[in-house]
């Protein structure tokens, strides 16, 4: 009796018994094995494996694609202009003629600072984190009729006929630098929120990038104030338009918003954790867990 019980102990805990967990019988495993095999020896009607002279028989041959007509760019051992060519940053082109579109269109709330979330909000331009895009770049396409005054940040400009044209109507235009974390979480807001992350602390930029978002002239985030200040006079004498005075401007506190370099939302700070379900949101009282996220 206890072997019997032990059996069907033992059966209890088995799974059931199904098409994924059953083996035919060993017999009919070594008749199917037979009756598909090739024949071999003096009964073969044709020969198996490799050949009797060559490189085929000493298992030599050249790698795919390096046989008598290996193309040339693959005779070159190295090509240095592609060197790093997977580490490149990728931003998204997009007009002024294209922001006055979505202006009008009402897809964009010149009321409100517009950056990369606000963007990827109007569903027209989306990024995609996983092809290395870091954002947009903003062109000079329409700058003859853009008339908007707006607060906008970008990530990279080329033309300085861009920031003019945002600036002689009394806009601001910032260049700033998100890694590939904030991208994402940007990008998507209401999907990063539902994954119950904490809003991560924006990365510093790389050491190629480093000049351009410290310079003036290209309305960089890490750029002296004062300098820039300079800088947009000097583009008003040049391209000939009278610089408003954005003290006495009525919209003022709007245009004067700033985002912290470590931020990457206006009015959470990082290591805030956003409900959404709840509709609150939870701050760290963790004193490193404060120190680690402080700008």
């Amino acid at each position: 009796m206890a072997s019997v019980e032990k059996a069907l102990q033992m059966l209890r805990k088995l799974p059931r018994v199904a098409l994924n967990n059953i083996k035919e019988f060993p017999e009919v495993i070594k008749e199917r094995k037979a009756r598909h095999a090739l024949p071999r020896g003096k009964d073969a009607k044709f020969k198996l494996g490799a050949d009797h002279k060559g490189a085929a028989q000493r298992m030599s041959r050249p790698r795919l694609g390096f046989g008598k007509s290996t193309p040339g760019y693959l005779r070159v051992p190295k090509e240095y202009y592609y060197s790093g060519h997977h580490l490149l940053r990728q931003y998204i082109p997009i007009s002024l003629l294209q922001i006055q579109r979505l202006i009008d269109l009402g897809r964009l709330n010149p009321n409100e600072p517009i950056d990369l979330t606000d963007i990827c909000n109007t569903k027209l331009l989306l990024l995609d984190p996983s092809k290395r895009q870091f954002g947009f770049q903003l062109t000079d396409e329409g700058a003859d009729i853009f008339k908007s005054k707006i607060n906008i940040e970008v990530q990279w400009i080329l033309s300085e006929l861009t920031i003019a044209a945002i600036e002689k109507n009394g806009g601001v235009v910032t260049t700033k630098y998100y890694d590939i974390e904030s991208v994402n979480a940007m990008s998507d807001p209401r999907r990063f929120f539902l994954s119950g992350k904490p809003i991560p602390k924006n990365g510093t930029p790389p050491l190629n990038a480093i000049e351009y978002y410290t310079s003036a002239a290209n309305r960089g985030y890490l750029a002296n104030p004062d300098q820039i200040r300079i800088e947009r006079l000097k583009l008003a004498q040049k391209y000939g338009y009278e610089l408003p005075d954005l003290e006495n401007d009525p919209q003022r506190d709007m245009l004067s918003k700033k985002k912290d370099p470590r931020q990457i939302w206006h009015g959470l700070e990082p290591g805030w954790l956003v409900n959404l379900k709840d509709e609150v949101i939870l701050k760290p009282t963790d004193k490193e867990w404060i120190e680690y996220y402080k700008s």
